[in-house]
């Protein structure tokens, strides 16, 4: 592999880091404001295999946070946009893409035989992202998974937890009470800001896609989840040894 724009990277994780992550394989699910960044953190670390999953279609809405949304390209496919970005990034990534908004009933297909060492679940709905914690969880595949970061505003207050230690954010507190019910209340690294949501900022929705309301965002906030996230993959991966775990 030609590592001569790795070159930096090497420096720092040396040959064995870069070669974990060349050959590793992550899911990323959801490419709106925390996944675009997210799977662009990994390409540009040298994660070798990629599948990127997302159904959404760019909106003039999200231009102020999202890595794909220009002006000219509302209306095109986040996963082709970010896709092509990934592989502009390095061409000899292994990329799947699946244009779809990934249904509960999925989960089996998209996991089965592909050998995951981690998924990142960027989705910001509550069904959806159930189910991939869940598919993850059961399948014993190492997940970070990212909360609510609409609504909030001050960078300094994002951190990585166990799910069991999450505060003041809605969606992870609806998260952790349906996980207990299927007995999982450990065990999820999640990416979340401990401030408090501003209620002003909150708008309801017609309940499409899942979704029944959103919060105002600022273009830095998922950014930074995204950063988290990525780093959280990233720095297990590199010291990643060939019995599995480090």
């Amino acid at each position: 592999m030609d590592k001569n724009w790795l070159e930096r990277t090497e420096l720092l994780i040396k040959e064995t880091g870069l070669e974990n992550l060349h050959n590793s394989n992550v899911l990323v699910v959801g490419l709106g404001g925390v996944g675009s960044f997210a799977a662009e953190f990994l390409a540009r670390a040298g994660v070798g295999n990629m599948t990127i999953v997302d159904g959404d279609t760019v909106d003039i809405t999200n231009i102020n946070r999202q890595l794909p949304a220009l002006h000219s390209t509302i209306g095109k496919h986040k996963v082709e946009i970010v896709g092509d970005r990934l592989l502009d990034i390095n061409p000899k990534l292994n990329l799947i893409r699946i244009n779809e908004f990934l249904n509960p009933d999925r989960m089996d297909e998209v996991f089965d035989g592909k050998n995951f060492d981690y998924v990142l679940d960027c989705i910001d709905s509550i069904t959806p992202k159930l189910a991939l914690i869940i598919a993850a969880k059961r399948r014993k595949i190492k997940v970070v998974s990212c909360m609510g970061a609409g609504g909030k505003s001050d960078p300094s207050k994002v951190m990585v937890r166990d799910i069991s230690k999450t505060q003041h954010c809605h969606l992870a507190r609806q998260i952790r009470k349906r996980l207990k019910k299927v007995k999982i209340d450990k065990g999820v690294r999640c990416v979340f800001a401990d401030d408090i949501q501003d209620e002003d900022s909150l708008k309801m929705t017609d309940g499409s896609n899942y979704k029944r309301s959103f919060y105002g965002t600022i273009s830095f906030m998922p950014a930074i989840f995204g950063l988290y996230a990525a780093s959280e993959v990233i720095n297990h991966l590199v010291k990643k040894t060939d019995s599995g775990d480090e």
